[in-house]
């Protein structure tokens, strides 16, 4: 009978435990023994329960149902973090600033911005990570390699994780439900709804030193700065244009390769960029849902808003390098610049 008492002592760490398989099994840690091998890809495991999960990979079996989207998963414990998407359930909470995650691998990587721990380094470059993922990810910096392809599309990816994200744009599929008040906005990935959390709070800690603009994301604010500076960090490799955000120059990309992975479910219409599509589907409904503030203009668009707004504020963000005159819209500024030109040309 097991009493729960703890009568079995590693020799090599004085670890203890209640049943002598345990200490059996935890003995493996010291010794590296591996008894267990997989039939298909031979590599070796210390425990059967391991072995067993592993073999998953291999025949696609998924046993583990969520009840409320029907996903699937091989292990009990992928599908016991994934139902923390739908219920919002967050048990493990940090000692020093309070904040709450859903996985406790997810506080331990946290905890480290705290401590400044960064335990995994490049062997390239000798570059520290906090976690072991983001070191896998930067390695392949080095070698180049992108694995993951997608299957309706010619987007390529370094990651697994990467390539999940990128199919839910394919898919639709926004597993992640913001729940401060009244939202219920749904993003395709966790840190889509950490960037759109931040819009919740009044907080908004980065200046624009030019314009005296606030952000609540330094991400953000260093994104507005290139309106000043006019800076386009990415440019296309066939025509050489260049764009200050990644986002930009990936729609601009399909421009060339002809490629419009977006549809219209009502006209079958096709669509390079996921909110040209949103704007679209809107002629169907009718629906403006951007208004502004001082007059009755409706538009069913936020950049058209933006743009209009500024007939208001005059505001003209948009600098010509060339000659300094300022635009209120980028489009405007683009066109303008065709008037200006090309080095080397013949006037």
């Amino acid at each position: 009978m097991n009493t729960g008492e703890r009568l079995y002592q590693c020799k090599i760490c004085q670890k203890r435990f209640s049943q002598s398989s345990h200490l059996a099994v935890h003995a493996r840690i010291h010794t590296g023994e591996m008894p267990y091998q997989c039939q298909k890809c031979q590599k070796r495991f210390s425990q059967c329960s391991i072995l067993t999960r592993h073999a998953r990979i291999h025949t696609k079996e998924m046993p583990y149902q969520c009840q409320v989207c029907q996903k699937r998963f091989s292990q009990t414990s992928a599908l016991l973090f994934h139902s923390r998407i739908h219920t919002g359930e967050k048990p493990y909470q940090c000692q020093i600033c309070h904040k709450l995650f859903s996985r406790c691998s997810s506080l331990t990587c946290h905890t480290r911005i705290h401590t400044g721990e960064m335990p995994y380094q490049c062997q390239v470059c000798q570059k520290r990570f906090s976690q072991s993922s983001k070191l896998t990810r930067h390695a392949k910096i080095h070698t180049g390699v992108k694995p993951f392809k997608c299957q309706l599309c010619e987007f390529k990816t370094k990651t697994e994780f990467y390539l999940k994200i990128h199919v839910r744009k394919h898919s639709g599929e926004k597993p992640y439900l913001c729940r401060v008040g009244l939202c219920q906005k749904t993003f395709s990935s966790s840190s889509g709804l950490k960037s759109h959390e931040t819009t919740h709070s009044e907080e908004k800690p980065f200046l624009c030193i030019v314009c005296k603009e606030i952000f609540s994301k330094s991400s953000s604010l260093q994104r507005h700065v290139r309106i000043h500076t006019g800076e386009r960090p990415y440019q296309c490799q066939v025509c050489k244009q260049s764009y200050s955000r990644p986002s930009h120059l990936r729609a601009h990309i399909r421009t060339h390769t002809g490629e419009k992975p977006y549809q219209c479910q009502i006209c079958q219409k096709r669509f390079i960029r996921s909110d040209s599509l949103k704007s679209h589907a809107r002629s169907h409904t009718g629906e403006k849902p951007y208004h502004c503030q001082l007059c009755e203009y409706k538009t069913n668009r936020s950049g058209n808003l933006k743009s209009h707004t500024r007939t208001h504020t005059g505001e003209k963000p948009y600098l010509c390098q060339l000659c300094q005159k300022t635009f209120s819209c980028a489009s405007n500024l683009r066109i303008h610049e065709k008037t200006h030109p090309v080095a080397g040309s013949s006037l």
